[in-house]
């Protein structure tokens, strides 16, 4: 089973994904604030949000991806690679059996236009053929719709309804449970190709 990733840039129909560099933390921190009011009801972090919490973020993230733990993607497009369109990320949540868990948020004024399927569709095709992944797993905040079409439109089958998931600011917030599995993997791949969403 893979454990490291390397840190080439992978690509999609439309965008890049490429690990965080020390550089990125000024777009990081400008979209994270352009987003945060839509952020901060599903994502505990995104409350309290500063620079600081930017840099410990692309530090952290490359202490993860060098012990193998977990892979942050920075999204940006070809023509304008220093513009964040958000992160999409995959770690282990069990290597010992082969399980993995995607996240992903995409800043406000580009939601709506099909980035998060797309680069959640790569991350998923990372999950299974880099990482030999046997399953995958998402958990969305509850009334998070636009993430739940993502896991619709991606194939996860609904698994139920995590209770007092996460707390996000005084809340306790449930969280929905999706899974994918290795072997629904061939038929998926065919068909985001046929759809446009992978390369």
């Amino acid at each position: 089973m893979a454990r490291h990733l390397d840190s080439r840039l992978r690509t999609t129909p439309r965008f890049t994904l490429r690990p965080f560099r020390r550089r990125d933390v000024v777009a990081l921190h400008e979209a994270v604030l352009s987003s945060q009011k839509e952020l901060q009801p599903w994502l505990p972090w995104a409350s309290s949000y500063d620079r600081s919490v930017a840099q410990r973020f692309v530090r952290d993230s490359a202490a993860a991806w060098a012990e193998g733990k977990a892979f942050d993607f920075a999204v940006r497009t070809s023509g304008d690679p220093n513009h964040h369109l958000g992160n999409v990320s995959i770690w282990w949540t069990s290597r010992q059996n082969g399980i993995g868990e995607i996240g992903y948020w995409i800043r406000s004024d580009m939601t709506g236009q099909g980035v998060g399927t797309e680069v959640t569709a790569r991350a998923i095709q990372i999950g299974f053929e880099e990482m030999d992944c046997h399953k995958l797993v998402l958990r969305i905040a509850v009334g998070n719709v636009g993430s739940e079409r993502i896991a619709e439109r991606l194939g996860f089958t609904f698994e139920g309804t995590l209770r007092d998931e996460v707390k996000i600011g005084d809340e306790w917030v449930d969280h929905t449970a999706w899974s994918l599995l290795d072997f629904e993997w061939s038929d998926l791949y065919g068909k985001l190709r046929a759809d446009g969403v992978l390369a």
